[in-house]
């Protein structure tokens, strides 16, 4: 079945927020963030062992325990198993992503992308999730922004491992699909590339915005289309930056970032739109691109994505984006008016 079949609508929820990103969130809260979801209509939760070193699976294992597994479906991803023993999170390697987690368990985190870790981590996540099937396995992370210059042998170390381990599973029914989940293109490029191992899509996360989307549109999308596979889009707000917050990419925004946010918030307002239907009606545009999945732990954001997935925006908003250069020229935009949202 193909990717963009699988899912069951364009708004996915993204679980990255229920591992305690950046706060210590309280059980209740998250709790009702995932029924706020449900109540919504979303049926695709986007999960990994990294996020809180399994407390977001955990979480979400507890929210959905009660309803139809036949009703939903879960990704979540391999490369990391989370151990019983202990560490403290402040001092976690984790590259470019600092902090992030650092009011999550305190767990030990492994990365490990061989076979024998990828079906560990499979059941690990089954066990967390409460659940015996999971449609979709991510391999998670196999980029720069973890790795740096020695990313290129932890891909290598998952193409003889997670790739072949996944592709066997997808074959055999185990999973319905697979793929990476990253913040980086090249991955995707090079995995593309490759002979062999035959990915259903990928989640890619904050390089399909509107404030950072050239390299993908010209590197990563055409070859994607082409194949007829899908893309789904992680963090279409870049860490909160288009939405007023003061992250992009889980840093500090910067001068020019805030200073993009601030050119494509005036012309929003010009036209009555708001900053996130902006971000989410741009990423689906994109014929690549099969849904989104914004983070949320707060139960009002739900509907908040809703609304601005739903919201009609005007031809002349998208237009005066691309006259402005606050769009890639080649950039698809949906220029008719609104879009279907389910």
């Amino acid at each position: 079945m193909a990717l963009r079949d699988l899912l069951p609508g364009k708004l996915g929820f993204g679980t990255a927020p229920l591992g305690n990103m950046f706060r210590d969130i309280p059980e209740a809260e998250a709790r009702a963030t995932v029924d706020a979801a449900w109540n919504d209509g979303i049926r695709y939760f986007d999960n990994a062992p990294f996020y809180g070193a399994g407390l977001a699976e955990l979480r979400m294992g507890e929210a959905l325990a009660d309803r139809p597994r036949d009703e939903y479906v879960i990704s979540t991803k391999v490369g990391r198993l989370i151990l019983d023993e202990v560490e403290d999170p402040s001092t976690r390697d984790l590259g470019e992503k600092g902090q992030v987690f650092q009011h999550g368990r305190p767990n030990r985190i492994v990365n490990d992308y061989s076979a024998d870790a990828t079906l560990r981590s499979i059941d690990d996540s089954l066990r967390r999730l409460k659940t015996d099937h999971i449609e979709i396995v991510w391999v998670h992370d196999v980029a720069q922004d973890f790795y740096g210059d020695e990313w290129l042998s932890v891909f290598d170390s998952a193409r003889r491992g997670a790739f072949k381990t996944l592709d066997r599973l997808r074959d055999e029914g185990v999973i319905k699909a697979w793929g990476l989940g990253v913040n980086r293109v090249e991955p995707i490029e090079l995995l593309l590339d490759l002979q062999g191992p035959r990915p259903d899509g990928f989640l890619l996360a904050g390089r399909y915005t509107l404030l950072d989307h050239s390299r993908a549109l010209q590197r990563v999308m055409p070859k994607v289309v082409e194949r007829g596979l899908s893309i789904v889009v992680g963090g279409p707000y870049s860490s909160g930056a288009l939405v007023g917050g003061p992250n992009f990419e889980y840093a500090p925004a910067t001068p020019a970032i805030l200073q993009r946010v601030s050119a494509i918030k005036a012309v929003a307002e010009r036209h009555g739109v708001s900053m996130k239907a902006a971000g989410l009606q741009f990423a689906l545009a994109h014929p690549a691109v099969a849904a989104v999945v914004p983070g949320a732990s707060r139960p009002g954001r739900i509907a908040e994505d809703r609304a601005a997935l739903e919201q009609v925006v005007p031809s002349d908003f998208w237009r005066e984006l691309r006259a402005g250069g606050l769009v890639h020229p080649e950039a698809p935009l949906p220029l008719e008016i609104g879009m279907d949202a389910r």
